[in-house]
């Protein structure tokens, strides 16, 4: 009779959980839908105003700063701490924890805008104002740092509320200050407008939560306070979890290769690539991260928290097995939780198909036409178009990695994380190679990178994946996942082909007049239409489930 009110009480706390994941995944995306919604608006405004020179240096080198400094100070630690329980003595570890981003980044900001600055050829470094924005940037990476702290605590608390009024108001306040001074100051002061946005963010990201967490005790501390057990009789005087403070420091580590993968096309980009051709980049890659930021972004952090919370294993257990030995013994876990987790996973996996079969099969085809309206006519001479087209194959594999990279990043331990660590090198080495080839002897241009960076996320994907089976089969559950389970009947895959294969025929035919784009368009619209209804109505998954 115990076991089975334990079993009925892991089976709600899992089904709680997973609702509570779900409405954060709600108020994420319309966090999402806001700012991007306020910046796209912002963005089409400032092209109009800025030159692409100046709108490559902001969104491609001075963000890339900026990234640099958050990712590699917070980034660890924020994984980390998702699998802490906030009870007793590891909240207050918790809380010292999370000051660690609030060190690391004042050395780093400093370190890597001197960096940044020493290596920037002339031609950037004689824009106007452009010191100032290095200074701003880096200035506006710690005033974020310093709202660290709150934003721990607003995830694990599930205080989402507090996370989407501080950042949603943070975004327009940064874009109001950048547009209000570029209008002011025009295209002189441009590159220092949009300086000016990053660090009005961090002022007003620190206020509201300021105001969100006014009535908390205690408030907050930039200084770690000691924690106190009894262990045998001995009493330990501590600051940190000893197995925490280990795992965000390997995070942390392996941070500097993963933030090389992620932002690689950047750092290509600003040494082999002209101003106005990153600027044209830049755009693109404003338009193609709209789906990315409004849904893929937030499904992932969710899915991180959830994982996070369901699959958190005793300290002493190894995530993964043993890759010497060929028949691991199955490590004690709740099936309920592997089950609920394997359901979302799987689930997330089989939309994850859905898009990418829409992408290829309508949006690669489509895409051309609708850009010859959407773009700024100074934009179309750019890499911005190409880049746009290669964006149909990269953001469906982008919405698998992040997904399967947040399954891995919640369970993984420290052996698994040096594990991955060789194998980002050695996908690193590959993707550089990829990059240097496709744009320089292939003669690709920027198209090369997108190509470049969808295989290197391929290839994390295909780890991360290897990585899941492994874990599920040393706790006997081999079953529980597989690429079956990610994938539609046949019935749809032959729709969506046939549609495709239309697509590309009308494509190839399409009269080069306003009345041949909208018979173009209008017969995208149709076959969206039809593939829609394919997919509602067989099994494998529903638009309502989705």
């Amino acid at each position: 009779m115990s076991n089975l009110h334990t079993k009925r009480t892991s089976v709600l706390s899992q089904a709680t959980l997973l609702s509570l994941s779900l409405s954060t995944a709600t108020s994420l995306v319309l966090l999402q839908l806001l700012t991007r919604a306020v910046t796209f608006i912002l963005n089409q405004a400032l092209v109009r105003i800025a030159p692409p020179e100046v709108f490559g240096t902001a969104s491609v080198q001075l963000d890339l700063v900026l990234s640099t400094i958050l990712f590699l100070s917070r980034e660890g630690v924020r994984n980390t701490l998702l699998r802490s329980t906030d009870q007793g003595r590891q909240a207050q570890q918790s809380a010292n924890l999370s000051l660690l981003p609030i060190y690391a980044g004042l050395p780093l900001s400093l370190l890597t805008s001197m960096v940044y600055y020493s290596l920037t050829s002339s031609t950037t470094r004689t824009q106007s104002h452009f010191t100032l924005a290095v200074a701003l940037y880096a200035l506006g990476a710690f005033l974020v740092l310093l709202a660290e702290p709150w934003h721990v605590r607003a995830v694990n608390e599930l205080r989402m509320g507090a996370r989407v009024r501080a950042e949603g108001v943070g975004v327009v306040s940064q874009s109001v200050a950048t547009f209000s001074m570029m209008l002011l100051g025009g295209a002189e002061w441009a590159l220092a407008a949009f300086a000016v946005g990053k660090v009005m963010y961090g002022i007003v990201l620190c206020l509201v939560y300021i105001w969100e967490f006014r009535s908390d005790s205690p408030f907050y501390s930039l200084f770690p306070k000691k924690t106190v057990e009894k262990v045998h009789e001995n009493t330990m005087t501590t600051y940190f979890d000893p197995h925490l403070l280990r795992l965000s420091m390997a995070m942390s580590a392996q941070g500097v290769v993963k933030h090389f993968l992620t932002e690689g096309d950047s750092l290509i980009l600003s040494r082999f690539s002209s101003l106005k051709d990153q600027g044209g980049y830049a755009l693109a890659n404003n338009y193609g991260s709209l789906v990315a930021r409004i849904v893929f972004l937030p499904m992932e952090e969710t899915s991180r928290l959830f994982f996070s919370k369901t699959l958190s294993a005793p300290d002493a257990l190894p995530s993964s097995p043993d890759p010497s030995s060929s028949n691991p013994a199955p490590y004690p876990q709740p099936l309920t939780a592997l089950q609920a987790a394997a359901d979302v996973l799987s689930s997330l996996m089989l939309c994850d198909t859905h898009l990418l079969l829409f992408f290829l099969s309508l949006g690669h085809p489509l895409a051309s036409t609708l850009l010859t309206y959407l773009l700024p006519k100074r934009y179309l001479a750019t890499s911005a178009p190409r880049v746009l087209t290669g964006y149909c194959l990269y953001l469906p594999t982008m919405a698998f990695n992040g997904i399967l990279e947040a399954f891995f990043a919640s369970t993984a331990e420290q052996a698994d994380l040096r594990r991955q660590s060789w194998a980002l090198l050695l996908f690193s080495a590959t993707f550089l190679c990829a990059a240097l080839g496709l744009m320089r002897t292939l003669e690709l241009g920027e198209l090369g990178l997108v190509y470049a960076n969808t295989l290197n996320l391929g290839l994390r994907a295909a780890y991360s994946w290897v990585y899941i089976r492994q874990y599920f089969t040393a706790r006997g559950q081999a079953g529980l996942v597989s690429l079956k389970r990610a994938s539609p009947p046949w019935v749809v895959w032959t729709t969506f082909l046939l549609a495709g294969a239309l697509l590309r025929v009308s494509e190839r035919r399409k009269e080069a007049s306003l009345s041949g784009d909208l018979t173009h368009l209008g017969l995208g619209v149709a076959c969206g239409l039809v593939c829609l209804g394919v997919w509602s109505v067989f099994p494998s998954l529903t638009l309502t489930e989705c």
